[in-house]
């Protein structure tokens, strides 16, 4: 097959969605998959680079707007590409009109990562939801990350009857926990962007109901990132919190064997699943989340491979984290139960088969 994959960023450029994309790209390419990425290139030239044998393609960038980017090159590219198969990940609305423009009359497929929830994006899809109700009817099968996300969504409940669940997977091989591990005081850890729908701030307020000895390392980098160190400042945290910036690929799988436990305290439903909890599982941690009605809670499930609380509500994260740090063998059989099910239902073997197989299908029925 010729596959192409349409989003806005790609590697080096980190966050969920594009480390899904990544993996997804490159595990097609080693099945022997001709495989093309289209995203946008910071700067207002188009590139065109390969990376482990995926063809990227980064059209140039006038501004961004939403946060979203303009590059009307998504058009000309796309009348000049001729994939057997185009996968979009959504939201991006710039790509998904240019595939129903452009690449009108070819078999698509759509990962619907999240509903938009800033409100300047909501006022847009005002205007846009009709149009992307087309898209989605249009496509040859759409691609849910949780259940939950089916059930509360505007957009994906009308069309739950051509969604499939595709958990977006990690290479579990990563993860592998070393059996001896290097004594470090109880330490919590998160990854991800600085956003404000990360809930990073409840979590640093959740610190003061906490041991003192207990540490909290943040890693990653955003645009919250200032305002959250300034709040780890005024809580007089600064010796129980860590800043650890963005980590290499190398690096990361460590940080993760020198915790306890992992939090992912998301407080909007632009927090669609929580990739970072499959690594964190992946690794043997016992997780805490919040429930925002989307893929967090389906991942962790509540007193099995951790605890799930409400959102924004930080006496709640402590209780939740103080519990399974206070007791060995519960933090063990939620660690192990979360390993078990990772590696029963998230690997990226897994992932690959299960998109390969859609495509088949739509490329059948098309």
């Amino acid at each position: 097959m010729n596959i192409l994959y349409i989003y806005k960023d790609y590697y080096p450029v980190l966050g969920g969605i594009e480390n899904n994309l990544k993996h997804l790209a490159e595990a097609m390419r080693q099945r022997g998959h001709a495989v093309t990425v289209l995203v946008c290139n910071p700067g207002r030239a188009t590139v065109e680079t390969e990376l482990e044998g995926v063809r990227v393609i980064k059209v140039g960038r006038l501004g961004t707007f939403a946060s979203m980017p303009l590059s009307p090159g998504y058009f000309d590219a796309l009348r000049h590409l001729r994939p057997d198969i185009t996968h979009i990940h959504a939201p991006y609305p710039l790509g998904e009109v240019a595939q129903f423009w452009a690449g009108r009359g070819r078999p698509y497929v759509i990962t619907y990562h999240a509903d938009v929830t800033r409100p300047i994006q909501k006022l847009i899809m005002v205007a846009y939801g009709p149009l992307l109700h087309r898209i989605l009817n249009g496509a040859g099968r759409i691609l849910a990350t949780s259940p939950y996300y089916i059930q509360s969504s505007p957009y994906l409940r009308p069309v739950a009857a051509k969604t499939s669940i595709v958990t977006s997977s990690v290479d579990t091989r990563r993860f592998t926990r070393p059996t001896t591990m290097t004594p470090h005081p109880p330490t919590i850890l998160f990854v991800g962007k600085m956003r404000h729908y990360k809930g990073v701030d409840h979590l640093i307020r959740a610190m003061p109901h906490l041991p003192s000895e207990v540490q909290l390392r943040l890693c990653g980098d955003g645009p919250k990132r200032a305002e959250w160190e300034a709040l780890t400042n005024t809580l007089n945290l600064q010796t129980r919190v860590q800043f650890l910036g963005e980590v290499s690929d190398a690096e990361l799988p460590v940080l993760y064997h020198q915790a306890d436990v992992f939090v992912l305290p998301a407080i909007t439903r632009a927090e669609a699943l929580g990739l970072v909890m499959v690594e964190a599982m992946a690794s043997g941690l016992p997780c805490v989340t919040t429930e925002i009605g989307t893929g967090t809670s389906y991942l962790v499930e509540e007193g099995q491979s951790g605890f799930v609380v409400p959102p924004a509500d930080p006496p709640a994260l402590a209780a939740a984290i103080g519990k399974i740090l206070a007791d060995p063998a519960l933090r063990q059989s939620f660690g192990q139960r979360g390993y078990a099910r990772v590696q029963s239902e998230f690997t990226l073997e897994a992932m690959t088969s299960k998109v390969e197989g859609i495509y088949e299908a739509v490329l059948t029925a098309h």
